[in-house]
């Protein structure tokens, strides 16, 4: 399995056109995911969603990786390609800033482009040095680094 430790990424960097591709490739999955995964939090944990708790789900996944997918970084692994980008979500615009979700894919070796396979979107549950969750995140900044995750 992958891991901080085992994954040597690149730095984070706009994309390129097979980056895109692959990105296209999942994109029905990602936004699927994306809408998954706010309807779970938002029975649990509603603040993971917080940012995006006035706009709707098809405000929430209209974006295109054309344009939204801003930057990536990729590293390679015994088992093929981890490949992390950063996707604007155009209809979030607050105090914070734009609006981004962070999603890992996977491009198994050998095969080319369409065997790409969604991971995980990230959803940070921020903890202070005793171990207590103190914040819930799945919509970033533009600040927050792009940054390995297992999730």
């Amino acid at each position: 399995m992958a891991s901080v430790e085992t994954v040597d990424l690149n730095d984070s960097h706009l994309p390129h056109a097979n980056a895109i591709e692959a990105f296209t490739i999942v994109l029905p999955t990602i936004k699927n995911e994306i809408l998954k995964s706010r309807h779970h939090w938002d029975k649990h944990e509603p603040r993971m969603w917080s940012r995006a708790s006035d706009i709707s789900d098809d405000d929430l996944v209209n974006f295109d990786v054309n344009v939204d997918l801003v930057k990536i970084r990729s590293g390679s692994t015994s088992y093929g390609t981890v490949i992390f980008g950063k996707i604007r979500i155009p209809a979030i615009y607050d105090e914070e800033g734009q609006g981004f979700i962070h999603v890992r894919i996977h491009d198994p070796p050998n095969r080319g482009a369409e065997d790409v396979r969604f991971h995980s979107i990230f959803t940070d549950e921020g903890k202070s040095e005793d171990g207590q969750i103190v914040y819930w995140r799945a919509i970033q900044t533009a600040d927050t680094p792009l940054e390995f995750f297992n999730e």
